[in-house]
């Protein structure tokens, strides 16, 4: 029996930060040694927001390298652009076809980004969970790492591949694409805001500060630790809910540092804010500093750059289009002649 395939992408928008590396990157390094593992940078979906163009294909590039430099190896894993391969495109406009308008409706994210947009939401952004769908079912995904912000969008998909197409289309009791499950990844799969605890650290949030990106000099890095939001209490511990900063920030230092929360928790119980910032600044900094000395070559030599997103876009191509036939067969439509 072959290796489980699992498939994840981040979106090309913003900068990928320290929460984008520890709860997906990461872990996403460690799959690729025992799964067929396929990472995309999702491009698609960062045009479902007014976007500037010229920013989307240089940070589209960046993503890519980034996740190299995170680890991601093009021998091991397949890395590509979603929009590098048109089956993603088709295949969303055949699930379109029997989707239920209702169940785009109620998705969560839909209704607090199109608050947000008010008369300029667009359709795509009422359709993104199908796209997602689309990328996680071309490729017969066993398995998708997901936070708690996308299950929806997952469960979404799992209804579209088991109660409409192979419920409804598939002959003779069939499969025409896999059910994926998810892969949730607890350790380090929520880091927080620096300016509030209670919030995940996002790409999205209008104040810089409250997120350490990947390519953040080190003296950026150590200055918004200092500004970071802490509390008037001496010594740092875990798991106190009146304490929401001082558990993210020891987490950080937990698995960027001493490698696990007990030992964190030892030596930082007594610790001063001022001596812990300058001591998480300075692992910050350690950790990020061979992620950005990789990406500084990728981006140097892009040739390198484009030889793996050509050849991760040819195998892309290769598995998606097998299940699309599958779909464009399932539903009917008549075969393309070569």
């Amino acid at each position: 029996m072959g290796r489980q395939r699992v498939l994840s992408g981040v979106q090309p928008t913003g900068s990928l930060h320290l929460g984008n590396w520890l709860g997906a990157i990461r872990n996403w390094v460690e799959l690729q040694h025992r799964h067929d593992a396929f990472f995309c940078v999702v491009d698609l979906h960062a045009i479902t927001v007014p976007h500037d163009p010229a920013l989307l294909a240089r940070q589209t590039r960046q993503t890519a390298a980034l996740y190299l430099a995170c680890g991601i190896d093009p021998q091991r894993a397949t890395v590509f652009v979603q929009s590098h391969v048109p089956a993603h495109s088709e295949l969303c406009w055949l699930l379109n076809c029997i989707t239920p308008l209702n169940w785009l409706e109620r998705m969560i994210q839909f209704k607090e980004k199109a608050h947000k947009q008010g008369s300029q939401t667009s359709v795509g952004l009422l359709d993104y969970p199908v796209l997602m769908a689309a990328d996680i079912l071309l490729y017969n995904a066993d398995l998708v790492p997901v936070g708690d912000d996308q299950k929806q969008h997952l469960e979404l998909a799992r209804n579209i591949a088991q109660q409409r197409l192979n419920g409804q289309f598939a002959a003779h009791g069939e499969t025409v694409l896999n059910v994926p499950e998810p892969l949730i990844v607890p350790e380090g799969a929520r880091v927080m805001s620096l300016t509030d605890g209670r919030k995940k650290m996002s790409k999205s949030d209008p104040n810089d500060n409250s997120r350490i990106n990947l390519l953040d000099a080190p003296e950026l890095v150590r200055k918004k630790i200092k500004r970071a939001r802490t509390d008037a209490a001496t010594g740092l511990t875990f798991d106190d809910p009146e304490r929401p900063e001082a558990d993210n920030l020891l987490a950080l230092y937990a698995l960027l540092g001493v490698g696990s929360r007990a030992a964190a928790a030892e030596e930082c119980g007594r610790m001063g804010w001022g001596q812990f910032k300058g001591l998480l600044g300075e692992v910050v900094v350690d950790a990020l500093r061979p992620i950005q000395q990789r990406y500084g070559e990728l981006m140097a030599d892009p040739s390198t750059l484009d030889g793996v997103l050509r050849q991760g876009r040819q195998r892309a191509e290769t598995v998606a289009q097998a299940s699309l036939e599958r779909v464009r067969t399932a539903l009917g439509l008549t075969p393309r002649r070569q």
